[in-house]
């Protein structure tokens, strides 16, 4: 029979600190997801456009401030508008580029608040990170007095 092993204290801390270390760069790499295939170089992107049927629509013009922001579902798809100049309206999918979290409509911008990301109303494109990748297009027009996919 071989006596007990005694841990010294800096055996002890060595193993810590390998713990805490491992475990960091295993919370990193969870909240650093790389960005969704197709996607462009940080404007918003066509390329994975959900498949929307035509002639849905998805709100009232007046219902989106102009040089504002609106929040909207297509279907149960979340989406996001804004109305740079009278008339023109954009749409965008509502599902963040870092890591799927709902994207919110802002006074000039729209928001992520689950890391902080932040999105460009006219373009989807990326002011403010974590998130790498624009948020997707989706084609919508002005028929009359509403916004309608195209």
């Amino acid at each position: 029979m071989t006596a007990p092993t005694s841990l010294t204290r800096r055996a002890l801390l060595s193993a810590g600190s390998a713990t805490v270390v491992g475990a960091g760069a295993l919370a990193l790499a969870a909240c650093s997801s790389p960005a969704p295939s197709g996607s462009g170089s940080g404007s918003g992107s066509t390329a994975a456009s959900p498949k929307i049927a035509a002639g849905t629509e998805v709100v009232k013009v007046a219902d989106i401030p102009v040089g504002g922001t609106k929040a909207a579902k297509i279907g149960e798809l979340p989406v996001l508008l804004s109305q740079p100049t009278a008339g023109t309206v954009m749409c965008f999918s509502a599902v963040c580029t870092h890591q799927g979290c709902t994207v919110g409509a802002a006074a000039k911008d729209f928001d992520c608040s689950c890391h902080g990301s932040k999105f460009n109303a006219e373009t989807g494109a990326v002011l403010n990170g974590p998130a790498v990748t624009g948020l997707t297009a989706i084609k919508v027009t002005v028929t009359g007095d509403a916004v309608v996919t195209a």
